[in-house]
């Protein structure tokens, strides 16, 4: 099974259109992989079907980085019982 780590960089790589073997934990979406506000919303969104899950989307959206959003989701799924 593939690791969190692993979904969220191919839902990133599928939303952005970057390539996930690129994709690095310490990346920001804005700054380093380009996502724009409607992106954002996008990911989100993207997550919640990979993983099951429902986000509280301002907080969601708080997330900047890839590993911050691997350590959100990671404690999210398990809060949901999703992992």
């Amino acid at each position: 099974m593939a690791t969190v780590e692993d979904r969220v960089k191919a839902v990133v790589a599928k939303v952005l259109h970057v390539n996930a073997a690129s994709i690095k934990p310490e990346q920001n979406f804005g700054t380093d992989l380009g996502a724009e506000s409607v992106q954002s919303i996008e990911l989100v969104a993207a997550f919640e079907e990979e993983f099951g899950i429902e986000l509280q989307e301002d907080e969601a959206l708080s997330v900047s980085t890839v590993g911050g959003a691997v350590e959100y989701l990671t404690r999210i799924c398990k809060e949901q019982g999703r992992l």
